[in-house]
């Protein structure tokens, strides 16, 4: 006759068992991950643009000279500002600076100065801002 025989596991042994085998496959995941090589085309896609900076240009206004500066990081234009603007220009041209900050908003969200949505309520004052923007831009960029 065939002799029956009972296998008796205890389950302190299963649970022991199956801890060292999800660390083991934790740890095969995780070695995976670090030694994976690093995609190269990640880096052409943040080439720099720009030189990193702050620029300046002078814009003429009735005898008055306003200085426009623009900051660029290597990839994007993070601010565009008016510097050293006087309370008379301000009350003289108080279209200037709500122009600019509209212009602002749309070039720091395109990072760029072509198709500007221009207000007909400033058009030549927000042509004269992106005239004087396009040349910093053309100066701090990297040909």
């Amino acid at each position: 006759m065939s002799k029956t025989r009972i296998v008796v596991i205890q389950m302190k042994e299963i649970i022991y068992t199956a801890l060292l085998a999800g660390l083991a496959v934790l740890l095969i995941i995780l070695l995976v991950f670090i030694f994976k090589p690093k995609n190269t085309d990640d880096s052409n896609q943040n080439e720099a643009r720009f030189n990193a900076g702050t620029y300046t240009s002078q814009i003429a206004l009735n005898n008055t000279a306003l200085n426009l500066e623009v900051t660029v990081d290597p990839e994007k234009i993070t601010s565009i500002r008016l510097v050293n603007i006087s309370e008379a220009v301000t009350t003289m041209f108080p279209l200037l600076e709500p122009a600019l900050q509209e212009l602002e908003t749309q070039i720091l969200e395109k990072q760029d100065t072509q198709n500007l949505n221009i207000s007909d309520s400033s058009r030549y004052t927000q042509t004269l801002l992106v005239d004087a923007i396009d040349k910093i831009i053309q100066q701090a960029s990297i040909e």
